[in-house]
């Protein structure tokens, strides 16, 4: 069963899943992120320009199988069984299906009432699936 985080309060939920996937990647993990395809361009973006003279290796669904192969994060708006199951970030409004086949799970929930309601639904139903979530309030943790 997958372990699931909420990281709450991300006052720039972009820019705070640049950073979250820079660290991933420095400690070695591979990363599925879904999102709506929407959001993709500006993370694909966001990883490019986040320091000067570093790069996070990043990949997008429509990328040629080898570079999918070799790239530890994979920007998704759709999962498939190509995507990397150790760590998922899940920026959609619902609980993916088949989110039991990764390791964690990590959502990221803005500022906005819409967004926070959304999560919470997402919260009853990790709960329903006998998941406990794990809350982490990045405001008490002193920002982003």
């Amino acid at each position: 069963m997958a372990e699931v985080a909420f990281h709450f309060n991300a006052p720039d939920k972009a820019a705070y899943v640049c950073r979250l996937l820079r660290k991933a990647y420095l400690k070695g993990a591979r990363v599925a992120v879904l999102a709506p395809h929407e959001q993709l361009d500006t993370l694909d973006r966001g990883l490019w320009l986040l320091a000067q003279g570093e790069f996070v290796p990043h990949c997008v669904g429509a990328d040629a199988e080898a570079t999918r192969r070799h790239s530890p994060i994979h920007l998704l708006d759709r999962l498939d069984e190509r995507a990397p199951t150790q760590v998922l970030v899940n920026l959609t409004d619902s609980v993916p299906a088949d989110y039991g086949r990764f390791e964690r799970v990590i959502e990221v929930v803005g500022l906005d009432d819409e967004d926070r309601a959304l999560a919470r639904q997402r919260w009853r139903r990790y709960q329903a699936d006998g998941v406990e979530p794990q809350r982490h309030d990045l405001k008490s943790a002193g920002g982003e």
